[in-house]
């Protein structure tokens, strides 16, 4: 029953997540990829600004097919992985919440490394156009379906070495910040300002995960896009951190990552705050929130110790 309602709550959580944060993720993208030498973006908000006026709204919505999907059974998966992890280890301490939440991040990128890659095809698909007028892909299914086609098994996990060194470490961590930060603000069962606490530890747990492993992120874009356009670059991680130092400095590991902090708050600010509201409520029986119900996300009743998880 526990590993029902996790998933449930991980399936509500991660679609709301990706109705909130996919317009920011699709411009870190456009700034990771974009070409040095020629730049389409002076940054953030010239790019958002770009793709509004170039490409309407719709197209910070480009490739929402493939994280909708593939995030909200993530998501599921990550929440129902971590809550049973909790259950095995027993005592709901930090280093727990870490080592169930790496635990997680592990398994989940396997979903996670083509769901991004069909996520990134369609993000840089028809760049700078209203209307695509050489669409390649159809939908995020066609286009994993078309690199399975060319490339087959290893074309479709393309990425997978350098998601897992962003997965693993980068969930123990979002974990850990949200189980802190909630100890930390306290719990009151007629605490007023519950779901702001809610809001400002899961939003602030997504920016901690993300600074924690965003020069790997900007490896992963760079090698997922590559051969867009018929051009390989890369020859695997290594060159590709090689070839990007060399012609972009140190800081070709901070490109896009205004708009990532930008959408890692309210994203996982909503995500979180969801599945503990979803959670406190079903574990409640229907009777609306309660400080006993939120004695842990994952936490089994002979757990003691108390967060706000």
């Amino acid at each position: 029953m526990d590993f029902t309602l996790d998933f449930a709550a991980g399936c509500i959580g991660g679609a709301a997540g990706v109705l909130v944060g996919h317009p920011f993720d699709t411009v870190k993208v456009r700034l990771q990829v974009q070409n040095v030498d020629r730049p389409l973006y002076r940054g953030t908000y010239h790019c958002f600004q770009s793709i509004v006026r170039q490409e309407s709204m719709t197209g910070l919505y480009k490739g929402i097919g493939s994280p909708m999907m593939g995030l909200t059974f993530i998501n599921a998966i990550v929440f129902g992985v971590q809550g049973n992890a909790m259950r095995r280890l027993g005592n709901d301490t930090p280093l727990n919440q870490f080592l169930a939440g790496a635990a997680a991040g592990a398994l989940q990128s396997v979903i996670c490394c083509p769901m991004e890659l069909a996520k990134t095809r369609m993000q840089l698909q028809g760049l700078g156009e209203r209307k695509s007028k050489q669409r390649l892909y159809r939908n995020s299914l066609d286009c994993l379906v078309r690199i399975y086609r060319k490339e087959g098994i290893r074309g479709i996990n393309r990425g997978m070495v350098t998601t897992l060194v962003r997965e693993t470490p980068g969930f123990g961590i979002y974990f850990l910040t949200y189980d802190v930060l909630t100890r930390s603000l306290g719990c009151e069962p007629d605490d007023p300002y519950m779901i702001l606490k809610l809001l400002f530890a899961g939003g602030m747990s997504g920016i901690t995960s993300w600074l924690s492993t965003y020069p790997v992120d900007v490896i992963k874009s760079r090698l997922q896009a590559d051969g867009v356009g018929g051009q390989n670059r890369y020859g695997g991680i290594a060159d590709c951190v090689r070839q990007s130092v060399k012609r972009e400095g140190w800081r070709v590991f901070t490109h896009g990552l205004t708009s990532t902090l930008l959408r890692a708050f309210p994203v996982n600010a909503t995500t979180f705050a969801t599945v503990t509201l979803f959670l406190m409520y079903m574990r409640n029986d229907g009777a609306g929130p309660d400080c006993e119900a939120r004695s842990s996300l994952t936490a089994s009743p002979q757990q003691t110790q108390t967060s706000s998880l």
